[in-house]
């Protein structure tokens, strides 16, 4: 695979998911990122131990990268930082607030030094405001931004399952730098960029924002059904497996009474016969589709929605994801063995890419000290 990043120097003082996402990103593109690490390491290392030993979002974030440890508080370990962003094209950090500007890095002073240097600085609330200087993790913003307002059933909120906060953050900032190296290019200039999970969350939320502040609407949690489409959700099959399905249009509705349900009086049944009436009737109309499915187990009842044209997705367990035939995997190694990961997203050309190794805790401190003229 092309690696359209081939040359470029990336330093990263970073921790966590956020950052890491973005260097992650930026090394699969075939840059070079140095990784600073604490003496005791990046303390996602030490999230969980589920990866024969390894920690699975360490294992996903930190491909490909080169990890030095260095105490930047030791005038010797400085001068190996200076050495390095120096050379650097992007300078990314991710410290708490303030912190970059206490050790004498801060962006503005680095890029006076360096006018081509693109700066980077990953907070929780961003740079200015009231909450500038609050620490925040992701389930915090994922509070603060309203997510999780929206997000659950009528029994309450719920965390999304995901980082998803720490990675809308780490997206973001991949696509800023992109652009800024783009700029670059043109103008021969670096930037600043910052960007925090809270704004880059939020920009998410545009639509349930603009809906309240513009309708006055109040988005409902709706766990898995949709609030204003029916059916839409989720309806268990006789083994208890949960199938999501969706009905769009009046003439997927007649295709799914007669060939899922078998039932085609049902179609126009004057309390089903729209979806206005389908949504007025919620209640009754989810409870005849329960007894029905009650009948069949999930897998069946998918089949049978495919075959109709009705789309629908099984509510996969882990197991049913590890096991998914749609799936593509990725194989890199790790200071204890390879593991078999899911791919990234996007394809080019249709070549899955390759990845680099993760990283030992210090396994490059040596061999770039040297490089960067501070001895072995």
């Amino acid at each position: 695979m092309t690696k359209d990043l081939e040359g470029l120097l990336v330093v990263s003082i970073e921790q966590a998911v956020a950052a890491p996402y973005l260097t992650g990103r930026l090394a699969e593109a075939g840059a070079r990122v140095i990784k600073i690490e604490r003496e005791e390491g990046d303390f996602a290392r030490a999230y969980d131990h589920l990866v024969h030993g390894e920690s699975a979002y360490f294992v996903w974030l930190n491909r490909g990268k080169e990890s030095i440890c260095l105490d930047l508080r030791a005038d010797g370990d400085r001068a190996v930082l200076d050495a390095m962003i120096a050379k650097a094209d992007v300078f990314v950090q991710n410290l708490a607030p303030g912190a970059i500007d206490r050790l004498g890095y801060a962006p503005e002073t680095l890029r006076e030094a360096n006018p081509r240097l693109i700066t980077v600085s990953i907070s929780g609330y961003g740079d200015e405001g009231p909450y500038a200087k609050l620490k925040a993790y992701d389930l915090l913003v994922q509070a603060e931004s309203g997510l999780s307002a929206i997000t659950g059933n009528e029994a309450g909120s719920a965390r999304v399952g995901v980082s998803v906060c720490d990675i809308a953050c780490g997206m973001t900032a991949h696509q800023a730098v992109l652009q800024a190296l783009i700029g670059r290019g043109i103008t021969g200039k670096g930037r600043h960029i910052a960007v925090s999970l809270f704004h880059a969350l939020t920009d998410w939320m545009n639509v349930p924002y603009l809906q309240y502040a513009y309708g006055g609407k109040e988005p409902a949690r709706n766990g898995l059904s949709h609030p204003t489409i029916a059916p839409y959700g989720a309806f268990a099959g006789a083994d208890d497996k949960l199938v999501l399905l969706s009905i769009q249009n009046e003439r997927e509705w007649v295709k799914f009474c007669e060939g899922v349900l078998e039932r085609p009086e049902i179609a126009t049944d004057p309390k089903f016969s729209s979806n206005s009436a389908r949504v007025a009737n919620r209640s009754e109309l989810d409870a005849l589709i329960r007894e029905i499915f009650a009948e069949q187990p999930r897998d069946a009842l998918s089949d049978r929605l495919h075959a109709s044209g009705i789309a629908n997705g099984r509510v996969s367990t882990m197991e049913d994801l590890a096991r998914h035939p749609q799936n593509r995997y990725v194989e890199v190694e790790t200071p204890t063995g390879p593991v078999r990961l899911l791919s990234p997203g996007a394809l080019a050309d249709g070549q899955v890419p390759e990845f680099g190794p993760v990283p030992a805790l210090g396994e490059h401190t040596a061999a770039l000290r040297a490089e960067f003229g501070a001895g072995a």
